[in-house]
């Protein structure tokens, strides 16, 4: 039995297969506790009047980060990293045409209400293969997000135009230990791949706790 590929298929292996054979990439993970976050969303989609979702957070933290952390959304070109002069969210949608990557463009620019705003947008176009050139143009940084298909925890490839990708798992139901209590809270898997060319294994330690900080501490990026 022959499954023929489809013309997206074809390009995400080329492209796959291009980024694991030519970056000599890391990984690192981290858990974050995100209770107050997931608490927070409903009173938040109130006070803006725009739906704040989980991805949302993530690429607003995530661009947070890589302002600080600029060697993130750098690139190696010759004997040279080239920072890149915009911080481009790439953010993976599962679409009926397949998978698709919509970028926020300037995410560390921007606030939450106005990146919850163009993340749904982005994501109906998505779904509804109505993106244009210009919105799937100019990625930095990646984002792959799996909590919606109840996986615990990945790690993502990079895409060729970057050196970095935060992989997102599921929200999970845990018991941690706080001051000698046992309590129940929430807590997410962040995975970061990196490109060992343009990223050390530190920088992108400071990195990944910075966005677990925030994730942590929400009301510091509202």
């Amino acid at each position: 039995m022959f499954v023929p590929l489809t013309r997206i298929q074809k390009l995400i292996g080329r492209r796959m297969l291009q980024s694991k054979q030519s970056k000599p990439c890391f990984y690192l993970e981290a858990k974050a506790d995100v209770t107050e976050l997931m608490a927070l969303r409903p009173k938040l989609r109130k006070s803006f009047g725009v739906r704040i979702t989980t991805n949302a957070f993530y690429i607003h933290i995530l661009g947070l980060a890589a302002q600080k952390y600029p060697l993130v959304v750098g690139r190696l070109e010759d004997n040279s990293i080239i920072i890149a002069e915009r911080i481009n969210v790439g953010f993976a949608v599962n679409a009926p045409q397949g998978l698709v990557v919509p970028v926020v463009k300037d995410a560390a620019e921007k606030t939450l209400p106005e990146i919850g705003r163009e993340e749904t947008l982005l994501t109906d176009k998505a779904r509804d293969n109505k993106l244009t050139l210009e919105e799937i143009e100019g990625e930095t940084i990646a984002l792959s997000n799996l909590g919606a298909y109840s996986i615990d925890s990945f790690i993502g490839i990079i895409p060729p135009p970057a050196s970095t990708i935060l992989s997102v798992g599921n929200v999970i139901p845990s018991v941690v230990c706080r001051n000698g209590e046992m309590i129940a809270r929430k807590v997410v898997s962040l995975s970061v791949a990196a490109d060992r060319r343009v990223v050390s294994e530190t920088y992108a330690a400071e990195f990944l706790n910075y966005i677990k900080d925030r994730l942590q501490n929400p009301q510091q990026v509202i």
